[in-house]
């Protein structure tokens, strides 16, 4: 028998239905229209019963601290107000510069284009764009040329980028508090997410996220990775370029700065604060030999480099400096006394500058601090004399440069714990100058300067920051200064 030759099987499919033709044109729109309408409701019954869902809000999250609940809440909504302002005025501000772009172009319906731009630009990154396809589209069909069709194009693409990359990234970020890398990132995760709803909801979403961030500890990290904040505070990024060798980059910071404030509270609040926690990390022996000599020796070349630097005025340089005292109370004296005594009062007013001894203590960055105590001390009409610890500790009264100093100064970043050596300096000044005013700082705290000193800086001025240890060089002069006026007027009498 022949073998049985197999039937051939042929499967035709059915020709789509109208119907069925039209949901395979609509089903890639249909997840998102569904989406938006679900996104719609909830937003509605949200604003209907937006204080009881607030309340119910507090009471699960802060019933326990209603003040920072209250602030977090308040906060978020005042971001998210001036975030739909800024975007509002882009948008309008993007539709109006198509409008007059195309209606120079010519292309018809210039107006009606401007205002579906803005619109469609509440979608981030592509709703822009489907405005632009439209009007090129209309353009090209117009003339055939395609001359009207890429001015257009290039029309659109010129204020996307303007609006997109330039604007939208600086005045979100400022605005609502979010960094500009922030916004791009933030757009990328919730499209990813939430698909063309999420991109819309984007930056509203990340608002709330980095707000609660504000607020709740635990969550911290997201203000941090997506806030506009400084990630480091000045004193710290101070520090960290030390660390990285790198005093180059610490002068750029430094007279970025000064352009925001005076000298004396830059050394104050930055490189004071910077000097902290580098004694900090030394005293827990962190940091090695080699690395205190490379930091010491940025230190030192920030401090030199700051020698002519100006930041705005201070009060303690707009005032009379010690010098100025004297040679006023030397011509007051010269004008009511006789000649001799006129000639007497003459060679004072043309003395030297009042004397500053200023003395390091041992620690590890105590003799960067005290030059830069020399040199605000420079700057403010002293005659600051810089001396070794080692040097110091040896000497005795009878040193010429120490014995003409009728103020000390001891810079020391060690003495709100009042060591047993700073105990001792402070011992030996007494002893050898009994009638000088010692000072003793720096590293305190501002709010302990006017309380009892113990320890250490019993019996002397307690100088938490560089601007407190001037102000008390200050008064020790301006006393010295009576006390000569005084001598100057009984020798006269």
């Amino acid at each position: 028998n022949a073998p049985a030759v197999p039937t051939p099987v042929e499967v035709h499919e059915p020709s789509p239905t109208p119907l069925q033709l039209a949901q395979r044109a609509l089903s890639p729109a249909i997840a998102p229209i569904e989406t938006t309408f679900i996104v719609l409701v909830v937003t509605i019954f949200i604003l209907l019963q937006r204080e009881d869902l607030r309340d119910r809000l507090i009471s699960l999250f802060g019933s326990r601290d209603l003040h920072r609940t209250t602030t977090a809440i308040n906060d978020a909504a005042v971001r998210l107000s001036r975030y739909f302002v800024a975007q509002l005025g882009v948008n309008l501000s993007a539709g109006g510069v198509i409008a007059i772009g195309l209606a120079i172009i010519g292309v018809p319906g210039a107006l009606l284009f401007g205002v579906i731009a803005a619109l469609l630009r509440f979608v981030p990154y592509i709703g822009i764009w489907i405005a632009a396809i439209l009007a090129v589209f209309l353009a090209a069909a117009i003339q055939p040329q395609w001359t009207m069709a890429v001015y257009t194009l290039i029309l659109f693409i010129v204020v996307d980028v303007v609006a997109g990359q330039i604007a939208e990234p600086l005045l979100y970020g400022h605005r609502s508090g979010l960094s500009p890398l922030a916004v791009v990132v933030a757009a990328i995760f919730w499209s990813w997410l939430w698909g063309p709803v999420g991109l819309v909801l984007s930056t509203p979403l990340t608002l709330c996220v980095v707000t609660l961030g504000r607020y709740a500890d635990r969550l911290n990290f997201l203000t941090v990775l997506l806030g506009d904040q400084p990630a480091l505070t000045p004193a710290q990024n101070f520090y960290q370029r030390l660390l990285a060798d790198d005093p180059h980059e610490a002068i750029v910071q430094a007279e970025r700065l000064l352009r925001e404030m005076s000298l004396i509270d830059y050394y104050d609040t930055v490189a004071l604060e910077g000097l902290k926690l580098a004694r900090n990390d030394a005293m827990r022996g962190v940091l090695m030999p080699d690395q205190l000599t490379r930091v010491n020796e940025a230190l030192v070349d920030i401090v030199e480099n700051l020698e002519i630097a100006d930041g705005l005025p201070d009060r303690l340089i707009r005032a009379e400096s010690p010098e100025a005292l004297l040679a006023a109370s030397s011509a007051d004296l010269s004008e009511r006394h006789d000649s001799p005594t006129r000639a007497h009062s003459s060679a004072h007013s043309d003395s030297e500058k009042p004397a500053v001894l200023c003395v390091p203590g041992r620690g590890a960055f105590d003799e960067v601090t005290t030059a830069i105590a020399v040199q605000l001390l420079g700057r403010l009409g002293f005659a600051p004399i810089m001396a070794t610890h080692s040097g110091y500790r040896s000497a005795h009264a009878d040193e010429p440069s120490y014995k003409s100093a009728p103020i000390i100064c001891i810079v020391t970043l060690d003495a709100p714990e009042s060591p047993p050596y700073l105990r001792n300096m402070l011992r030996r000044t007494r002893e050898w100058r009994p009638r000088a005013a010692v000072v003793v700082g720096v590293g305190g705290t501002a709010e302990n300067r006017h309380e009892t000193s113990v320890g250490a800086t019993a019996a002397s001025h307690s100088a938490p920051t560089f601007r407190a240890m001037i102000e008390e060089c200050q008064v020790a002069a301006s006393s010295l200064h009576t006390r000569q006026h005084s001598h100057v007027a009984g020798g006269a009498d």
